[in-house]
């Protein structure tokens, strides 16, 4: 079973790390380096941690588990305007990066106004193929209850963070963090740091949840596995956006146009299989920007291939 990591430390010796990471068939999924340090997220096999953690201590770094990593979140606000776009969103979106997620601020096209607010189809679509998402609200308790229909009927987990604590959403949201409205300055205080590790650990909860959920029926492939073959194709390997491909829980993110290149990638191979065999690709909403891939469950699998089996029988 794969586990993801990070190793943060120095740049001595790194790209022994990087073949020790690959030697062991584990993946690389984002480097980020400042000046003379290093931070590596990867996935490896659980029984292989042990030699990379002996590894990191031998070149000076170190290896920690990031409960988030693998998945990416988008931080919602209800317009990117200054009065709606203030210093907490990018606060709770560096937070969670810290913990290993790929997060993505995104601001609502007509958001603004208590009774003008509102969130089209496409935009609860666009929200949707993320792992979460964190809806930040304001400082008005009406508001916020008249604004609580902008995240109902989304599919993904939401976690609703606001100003004082609104009456009457529990059932449109999975969990809810008050005490963090808006503000002109960073939430660099004691009490506001508490507030930023309550938002983390309620996130972690409910990603927690998902992937139990998930585990009842588990993913015919691991992400990861997915993501080591894509990092192969060309197209992927060339891509200069930053990480061209993004894990989730259930799939992947690749970053490259659909229509070019699905084709390519369904009929790639992966323990004899094609890849559009055991999962579904979909254009992403945001303008065919990147390739949506969700990973079918075992169950599914195995149900397609006795239809198959079924309808080849004389």
């Amino acid at each position: 079973m794969f586990e993801v990591v990070m190793y943060d430390g120095g740049v001595y010796r790194a790209e022994e790390l990087y073949e020790l990471i690959e030697d062991l068939g584990g993946v690389i999924i984002q480097k980020t380096r400042s000046s003379q340090l290093l931070s590596v997220t990867m996935s490896i096999q659980s029984e292989d941690k042990e030699t990379v953690t002996e590894f990191c201590k031998e070149i000076g770094g170190t290896i920690k588990t990031i409960p988030m990593a693998g998945t990416e979140i988008a931080v919602v606000g209800p317009t990117l305007g200054r009065h709606h776009m203030p210093h907490p969103i990018c606060d709770i979106a560096e937070i969670l990066r810290r913990q290993g997620a790929i997060t993505v601020v995104m601001g609502l096209a007509r958001g603004r106004g208590k009774l003008t607010s509102q969130i089209s189809l496409e935009e609860k679509m666009i929200i949707d193929e993320y792992d979460a998402a964190i809806f930040s609200l304001g400082n008005f308790k009406p508001c916020i209850e008249a604004k609580a229909d902008l995240f109902s009927g989304l599919k993904v987990p939401v976690l609703l963070v606001s100003g004082p604590k609104p009456d009457g959403v529990e059932g449109k949201c999975d969990a809810i963090v008050s005490g963090v409205g808006r503000k002109v300055s960073r939430m660099k205080t004691a009490p506001e740091r508490e507030k930023l590790d309550e938002i983390t650990d309620k996130m972690e909860k409910i990603l927690m949840d998902k992937r139990k959920l998930l585990e009842e029926d588990p993913l015919f492939i691991h992400p990861a596995e997915i993501k080591l073959l894509l990092d192969e194709y060309e197209p992927v390997d060339m891509c200069l956006r930053p990480a061209p491909v993004v894990l989730h829980l259930d799939g992947l993110r690749v970053k490259v146009g659909y229509d070019e290149h699905h084709e390519n990638i369904e009929n790639m191979e992966i323990y004899g299989r094609k890849i559009g065999e055991v999962c579904r690709l979909s254009p992403s909403k945001i303008n065919d920007s990147s390739i949506i891939i969700k990973i079918k469950t075992r169950s599914e699998v195995q149900q397609e291939d006795a239809k198959r089996e079924t309808s080849n029988d004389p």
